[in-house]
């Protein structure tokens, strides 16, 4: 499998308030459909909520990625 640069890759991102201190970020990849969910202090700012969210869908991607492999080898 091709590595993409980082920015090349499309993330999408919803941020939903939950109340006056919490904001629900959920960060999906569009060609595997994975999905993650995090929650954050609004103070942190939209940038590095998103950036932290991205950071959880790369390591999830990753970590997909890999279990497929040991399993493709295991057959």
């Amino acid at each position: 499998m091709r590595r993409l640069p980082p920015n090349t890759i499309e993330i999408l991102f919803e941020l939903r308030r939950v109340n006056e201190r919490t904001v629900r970020v959920v960060a999906i990849d569009p060609i595997t459909r994975t999905e993650v969910v995090m929650v954050g202090d609004y103070k942190q700012g939209e940038a590095a909520l998103k950036k932290l969210a991205a950071r959880k869908l790369q390591y999830v991607l990753k970590k997909n990625l890999t279990e497929a492999e040991a399993a493709r080898k295991k057959q």
